[in-house]
This record gives structure tokens, sequence and C-alpha cells, in this order.
């Protein structure tokens, strides 16, 4: 398992996400996982370009150096994989989940195995250069990785697309433009929204998230810190109220380690600018902690995955 910190801002809206990497390891990110019985090896911090705060050209901020920061990204998390290691990616903006993903997609292909994307976060990413009200990157990763974006992004992992919509999955969504709605429900992705969370509850999302897994799957976590409620979380840059508590995040985090299945995370758009006493990288640390094991008791582990749920499958889209 491999630590690397990537200190950027550049696709984000607010500064401060840079000083994302630190915070984790201030909150003692090595030391608690390594207290769950993992090895883990800090990688240390890529080195691009700063945040050169540009406005945008034709619907993309930053450009150039999004693109620098997700070339240093891919390669870094390929190679990871490559080793035989489980990369954990600290951002930095979401941005970086263009270069992460790409690297996990490309390492899926050569390796012959499915992927499946777990997407926490507020906010669906699905913005592209034509309908983004910002021209931000990092409100459009999803959509560079499913082919709709500048070539160079769209390219990086050596096929185009790097993902298709329906290997995506969707949890605690509330923030969505105009645009992007519509286009997410003509992609037909998968989206739990926090609609469905308050009918449904975190539980049954949950399974249907991780419906359909097996042996086969590589299962990567892409962890935006403001999919929780920001009266836990108050150090991201983009604040949307009404997400999940904190049982219900802890709940999310048991449930994908249940899947033993994890092969890549992304942790990613913690800004310690906005926190209070470093508590949002502290919270993130105990949710990884549950994403790596750790339970209340000890749970009796099945020789497969227990979650495959095919055919159980209740969607509901934004």
């Amino acid at each position: 398992m491999s630590l690397i910190g990537a200190p950027t801002d550049v696709g984000a809206a607010e500064r401060g996400a840079s000083m994302g990497p630190e915070a984790m390891r201030v909150a003692g990110i090595q030391r608690a996982l390594e207290e769950r019985g993992l090895r883990v090896a800090d990688r240390g911090n890529l080195n691009g370009p700063p945040n050169p705060r540009q406005p945008p050209v034709n619907g993309h901020r930053n450009l150039q150096a999004v693109l620098e920061w997700s070339r240093l990204t891919h390669e870094a998390v390929y190679e990871e994989l490559r080793a035989g290691r489980l990369p954990i990616l600290l951002g930095g903006d979401h941005s970086l989940g263009i270069g992460s993903i790409s690297a996990v997609a490309r390492h899926c292909r050569e390796a012959g195995r499915r992927l499946r994307v777990l997407w926490l976060d507020a906010h669906a990413d699905f913005n592209t250069g034509e309908f983004s009200p910002s021209g931000n990157l990092h409100g459009m990763p999803l959509a560079c990785l499913c082919g709709f974006g500048p070539k160079a992004l769209v390219e990086l992992g050596g096929a185009a697309p790097s993902l298709h919509p329906q290997w995506i999955r969707q949890i605690g969504v509330r923030s969505v433009d105009e645009g992007e709605k519509r286009f997410v429900h003509e992609l037909a992705v998968e989206v739990f929204d926090m609609r469905y969370v308050d009918e449904m509850g975190m539980r049954e999302a949950m399974e249907q998230a991780l419906a359909g897994l097996d042996r086969d799957t590589h299962l990567h976590v892409s962890f935006d810190v403001d999919f929780l409620d920001p009266d836990i979380a108050p150090g991201v840059g983009t604040v949307v109220p009404g997400g999940p508590t904190y049982r219900e995040a802890q709940l999310c985090m048991e449930m994908i380690a249940d899947t033993r299945l994890v092969g890549s995370l992304d942790v990613v758009e913690l800004n310690p600018a906005l926190d209070v006493r470093n508590e949002t990288a502290l919270l993130a640390v105990s949710l990884l902690e549950s994403l790596f094991g750790k339970s209340t008791l000890v749970r009796r582990q099945a020789d497969t995955p227990p979650l495959d749920l095919i055919g159980r499958k209740r969607i509901k889209t934004v």
C-alpha cells in the first residue's frame, strides 16, 4: 500500500486543497493504516506546476496545468499498480481523478479485470466545457474519463474512453448543474443521490452500488471529502448541506470493506485552510480505517464477497 501526495488546487475554484496531503499526514493516516496490520509506504508528493489562476479558455480553466498534474498522477498510480501495491492518492482537487482512474483503467485492461468506480461526492462531476458554469476542471473528471472533454485528457490512459458510464456508481450526490443533470440522465449513470439515501437508507444504497461485484472486479473508491455533511466535515471548498452523517459515512465505508475488493483509492478536496483544528482530516482518516477493515466487533468473513446482488437492481438517477 502506497501513499501518493498530489498537492494541487489547479482544478478547483477555491485555493487550499493543495495542502490536503500534509493535513492527512498530520492526522496520522500512515500510522492509522499500519495499526490495521497494513504495510504502508509514503512515496512523498508529486511535483507539478503551480496554480496559474487563469480565466477559462474554451470552457476550461488552467487546462495545461491540469493536464500536467493528470499525467504525473497517472504514471505514479500506474507504477504502484504494476508493482502489486494499492495506491492511495492524497489530493488535491478532484481533477486528479482523471489521472488516477485512467491509470486504474489501464491496469485493468492489461490484467483482464473488470472495473467498478465508487464516486463518493456531493457533486456529479460530469460537466463539460460546453455547459460548465465555471470552467473548473474538478467538476469534469468523470466526463473526461468517459470520453467527453479535451482530447489530451480523454486519451491520457492510452484508450478513449477510459471508463464507460455503466462502470460508475455515484453516492451522496446533492448538487448537479442543469446541463450536467441532463447529461447524466442521457448516459444512464447509476446515481444514488441524497434523496435515495433519505428514502431507502445508506444500507440499501450501498447494496445496490456494490451489486454484481466478483473476484475479478477491481474496486476503485474516489472519496471527495465534500461527500460528508459539512456539519462534520467543514474543511472543503465546495460546501453542500445535507450530506451523509458520521454514522451513515461509517456504514458506507464498512460495507465497501466487506467486499475485500478495494484496489485503489483517491482522497480529494480536503481544504485545511477552511477546516477547524484539522477535524475534517481526522474524520477522513477514521473513515479510511473503516474502509480497510476497522469494526466494532470481529465479524465473520465469507470466502467470497457477500454483496453479489445481481438481479436486485433498483436504481435512482438524477
